[in-house]
């Protein structure tokens, strides 16, 4: 079970888009896509057979793991993941400083 999945709202903590917050896109192994995050710009050939225009293309770049945290909307700050097995054998994510459960 992974700390950070896809539509959590995280935020920055070191780079050049330290403090920024966004929504996961995407997590592939250790690194995760974040929209509107981490933009570059990359000269695409065109592919007419898939329908893509060539050019300049912006798009967002993973981001290593640990160099997001979890956002909490309840203190507004970016928290610690861990995790906590329920009475009836679930398991889910809390934040560590005050042990609340994550919507997931």
């Amino acid at each position: 079970m992974n700390r950070i999945r896809k539509g959590d709202q995280v935020i920055v903590i070191t780079g050049a888009d330290k403090g920024k917050k966004g929504e996961v896109v995407r997590v592939a192994g250790d690194k995760v896509v974040v929209q509107n995050i981490n933009i570059i710009k990359r000269h695409t050939k065109a592919n007419p057979q898939a329908g893509q225009a060539g050019g300049i293309v912006e798009r967002e770049a993973p981001i290593h793991i640990s160099n997001v945290m979890l956002f909490n909307t309840g203190s507004g700050k970016g928290e610690r993941v861990g995790f906590k097995v329920l009475e009836d054998g679930r398991k889910v994510r809390v934040f560590r400083s005050s042990g609340e459960a994550i919507d997931a």
